[in-house]
């Protein structure tokens, strides 16, 4: 992912692509389970699109009394080999550790 295609908003991100067959720019907000979605024909307009459906999920929750989604919660479900999680509870286990710790440290290994 090219980091220049992600566009920022009020604590939401888009991931910016071109479709070739409709020769434009589209894209949606990612990290929430609500499908919001941008496009433009034109580079110098698809930020502003974007910007505008970000106002238009804030107000649409809001007019609807609902609580806005927010990105990546910190939760997230993630299946393995049963036999992979019995041994990383293993491991854990025996070093003092919870599961939910050494997660989030290869995790953050990871993005480094």
């Amino acid at each position: 992912m090219n980091e220049g295609n992600i566009l920022e908003y009020k604590g939401y991100h888009g991931i910016v692509e071109f479709s070739k067959e409709d020769k434009c720019l589209h894209g949606k907000i990612f990290g929430i389970n609500a499908l919001v979605t941008f496009e433009s024909d034109d580079p110098k307009t698809i930020e502003q699109a974007f910007q505008e459906s970000v106002d238009d999920y804030l107000d649409l929750c809001e007019r609807n009394i609902l609580v806005p989604e927010k990105e990546y919660s910190g939760q997230f479900s993630v299946r393995i080999q049963p036999e992979t999680h019995r041994k990383l509870g293993l491991i854990a286990a025996s070093r003092g550790d919870r599961l939910n710790t050494v997660i989030n440290a290869a995790c953050n290994r990871y993005v480094e």
